[in-house]
């Protein structure tokens, strides 16, 4: 076990079968606890992670889940609780990839796509999590951003103004959120190397 001890807690990570994802359910799993894997279509991978969680003596339950609709996220949040319990960890990992052009050249379709996987990702999770944080006195929201909210490099009009977006929504929600006893942060990786980099749709594994 990490010398942090989350025993007692319960986790929810989207996109927590991608590689990125996976990654992080381990490190929770290894520091004592129990995490629902938020999937959107690797099933296969995620029932494989949920083996290896489980063998470190947590519990874990697998989930599929659309991050962009409310009404997948409610459904996802009552197998979850039935499941574990009330989660009092959120890590926002989901997001799905678009082409990077020059914005005279992007579809007005991939900033639709991005604002919802990034923005109303963020929106839908925390309305229905947050309120057990809320009454529990105690929550932690993370949110995995990119440095491209902070760059503007050409071509990254889509991904960078939904991660923009999202930025600021998380610093909203921690004023909101504070005086709760929730933490709210973010963590912005650079260039991550995975195995492979997945269709668009998939489980944010390749990222800036």
């Amino acid at each position: 076990m990490l010398s942090i001890d989350l025993s007692r807690h319960v986790a929810v990570v989207t996109g927590g079968a991608g590689q990125i994802g996976r990654d992080i359910v381990r490190v929770l799993a290894r520091a004592g606890a129990d995490v629902a894997i938020a999937y959107g279509r690797s099933e296969e991978a995620a029932a494989r992670l949920a083996e290896e969680v489980r063998s470190l003596g947590v519990s874990t339950v697998t989930v599929s889940m659309d991050v962009t609709e409310a009404g997948s996220v409610r459904r996802a949040r009552e197998s979850i609780v039935g499941a574990l319990g009330d989660p009092d960890i959120l890590v926002l990992n989901a997001m799905s990839l678009v082409d990077w052009k020059p914005l005279l050249e992007q579809p007005p379709q991939d900033y639709v796509d991005q604002f919802g996987t990034c923005t109303l990702h963020t929106v839908h999770l925390t309305q229905a999590f947050a309120p057990a944080m809320v009454q529990k006195g105690w929550g932690r929201i993370i949110g995995i951003n990119t440095e491209a909210a902070m760059q503007y490099w050409r071509g990254y009009s889509a991904y960078g103004s939904a991660k923009r977006a999202m930025d600021g929504l998380l610093r909203v929600l921690a004023a909101e959120l504070g005086p709760h006893g929730i933490t709210v942060n973010q963590v912005a990786p650079g260039w991550t190397i995975t195995e492979d980099r997945p269709s668009k749709g998939d489980e944010g594994e390749a990222r800036y």
